[in-house]
C-alpha cells in the first residue's frame, strides 16, 4: 500500500507547519501580552494506533484539544498533552508562576481551548495560503480523560481516517520557561489527494 503521506506531501506540510506554528506563537504572544517564541517544530508521520504508546500508554491521563476541520480541507486536528504538562501549559498561557495550576477549571480550560484554536487556525491558514484550499475549524473542545478514551472519540467522529497521522512537536518558550506540545493532523483521504494535486500543480507551474 502506498504511504498515506508521500515524501513530497510531507515536505510541503512540514514547511506549512513551520509557518503555521510560528504564526500561532505570534497570536499567542498577543493573547498573553508577552513575547512567546517557539522552536522549529519536528514533523514526522506515525501510524494512528501508535499514538497512545507515544503518550505514555492508553491509561495515561491526558488533555485533548480537538478541532474538526470542514471545507476543502477536511479532517481533524488534535493537541494531546499529558495532564501534568497541560497544567504547565495553562500556567504558561495564563502568565502564572510554574506550579500555580493544580487542576483544570473553566478558566484554565478556556485558556487551553484558545491555545488550540489559535494553533489550529494558523496552521490551517498556512495550508490554505499555500494550496488555495479553504478550511473552517470548528470551535475547540477540551477533553480531559485517559489517552485511550480520547483516541476512541477521534475514531468515533472520523469520517474516513488515515492510516497515518502527521505529528508536530513544538516547544513554546516564555521568560525562560519551556513547555512542549504535540499536535496531530488527521486528514481524510480526499484532503490528501487535494493537497497532492495542488502541490503538483504548483511545482509544474
Amino acid at each position: 500500500m502506498e504511504d498515506t503521506f508521500s515524501k513530497k506531501i510531507q515536505s510541503a506540510l512540514t514547511n506549512m507547519a513551520n509557518l503555521g506554528i510560528h504564526n500561532a506563537a505570534r497570536g499567542m504572544a498577543a493573547m498573553v501580552g508577552e513575547n512567546l517564541t517557539v522552536t522549529e517544530p519536528q514533523v514526522t508521520t506515525v501510524p494512528f494506533y501508535e499514538i497512545p504508546n507515544l503518550l505514555g500508554g492508553p491509561e495515561t491521563e491526558a488533555v485533548g484539544i480537538y478541532l474538526r476541520v470542514e471545507g476543502s480541507i477536511r479532517g481533524q486536528i488534535m493537541m494531546v498533552i499529558p495532564y501534568s504538562k497541560a497544567l504547565e501549559l495553562a500556567d504558561l498561557t495564563m502568565g502564572e508562576p510554574p506550579g500555580t495550576t493544580s487542576e483544570l477549571g473553566p478558566m484554565e480550560r478556556s485558556a487551553l481551548a484558545e491555545l488550540g484554536n489559535l494553533t489550529g487556525s494558523f496552521f490551517l491558514n498556512a495550508i490554505a495560503d499555500n494550496t488555495g484550499l479553504a478550511a473552517r475549524p470548528s470551535p475547540p473542545a477540551v477533553i480531559v480523560d485517559m489517552v485511550g478514551a480520547i483516541m476512541d472519540i477521534i475514531l468515533a467522529t472520523a469520517d474516513v481516517l488515515s492510516e497515518e497521522v502527521l505529528m508536530l512537536q513544538a516547544k513554546f518558550l516564555r521568560n525562560g520557561r519551556e513547555t512542549q506540545a504535540d499536535f496531530w493532523l488527521i486528514p481524510d483521504h480526499q484532503t490528501l489527494a487535494s493537497i497532492a494535486k495542488q502541490i503538483g500543480a504548483s511545482h509544474a507551474g
